[in-house]
Order: structure tokens, then sequence, then C-alpha cells
């Protein structure tokens, strides 16, 4: 099994970039699935005029994000709560693509400097998945007050209440991937 975690902040000094770390080093250390930290400010992307599908020449760039999306079993996805909503970046790449996205399992992580964890931008996120036909699981993880959950490196600040938390969910996440594993054989 493999994961991608995707980094959907591009801006200086991010914070939900912890978060990112974090989920890699527990799947990492606990030898739960492959792993992969897909930093979208890495990829410095363009607005998208057009889906992957029917761009006539698309970038070397664009076919390496696309393709370690498509191998990836399932996703998980730290959002960043930008007033209200979710950055333009992961909108960007969450339009590109299309049946790398269809009945992905994928895991929401919400994040904010603030009380309320990112629970703000989850609606309009949920509904721009569930169009893309992506499996969204049921388990949320909130994150409040970022800066002070996590260190730079993606430590955080109480490490048993925060890996009980994140072990609830990557167990849902992977229970989702499996099923979906077994579907898909089945066929």
């Amino acid at each position: 099994m493999h994961i991608a975690i995707i980094s959907s902040s591009i801006r200086p000094g991010r914070n939900s970039h912890r978060v990112g770390l974090h989920f890699k080093h527990f799947i990492e250390e606990r030898h739960l699935a492959g792993c992969d930290l897909v930093d979208l400010q890495e990829y410095n992307f363009p607005v998208f005029e057009e889906r992957l599908r029917f761009m006539e020449n698309p970038s070397e760039q664009i076919l390496h994000f696309a393709d370690r999306i498509a191998k990836a079993d399932g996703v998980i996805v730290i959002a960043p709560e930008y007033n209200g909503g979710y950055p333009a970046s992961l909108k960007n790449i969450i339009d590109l693509l299309s049946s790398e996205w269809k009945g992905k399992p994928t895991g929401i992580v919400t994040v904010s400097t603030g009380p309320y964890g990112g629970a703000l931008l989850l609606p309009s996120l949920l509904f721009t998945l569930w169009k893309k036909g992506v499996w969204v699981v049921n388990a949320r993880y909130h994150v409040s007050n970022v800066q002070e959950a996590f260190d730079e490196n993606g430590t955080p600040k109480d490490p048993a209440v925060t890996g009980k938390r994140t072990a609830d969910f990557t167990d849902q996440l992977h229970w989702s991937m499996e099923a979906r594993r077994k579907m898909l054989e089945d066929q």
C-alpha cells in the first residue's frame, strides 16, 4: 500500500506543512504503508487552464505530479484554512486531475492558526472532492493553533494524544484502501 500526502500550502512560512511532516514520520515509523509527501510548493504550478486529459503537451512536471497521485492507494490532503476556504493551490490540482482521483480513498486534515482547526473549509472541500468522485473517508483530523501543536519538523507538542488521533485517522484510511483493493480485485 502507498499513501500520497498532499501538502497544499505554497505560502512562505506556512505552518500546515508541519502536519504533513508529522503524518509522513508517523506512517513510515510504524511501517503502515509506503509514503510520499507531495509538496505543492516544490512544483510552483501555474493556474491551469485545462484538465490534464485535454492538454495537448503537458509538461513533465505535470505528468510527474499526476503519476504520484495515480500510483497512490490513498491520499491525505493537508488543507490550511484561508479566510474560511482552502487554498487556490489545492483547488488547482484537484481540477487538473480526473481519473487519478476517481474512487481514491482520501482523508482530509484541516489546519488553522486559530481555534477552529480549519473546520470552516471542510464543506467546500468535501463538495469539490465528491464532484471529482473521490472516496472521502469519514475520519476527520482538525488541527487548531498549528504553530503551537507541531514544531517545524512535524513533532507534536503532545505526542501521546496526537499519536492516538493520528492512528485512528490512518486506521480508517488504511481500511478504505484495503476495501478498495479488494473491490478492484473482484472486478
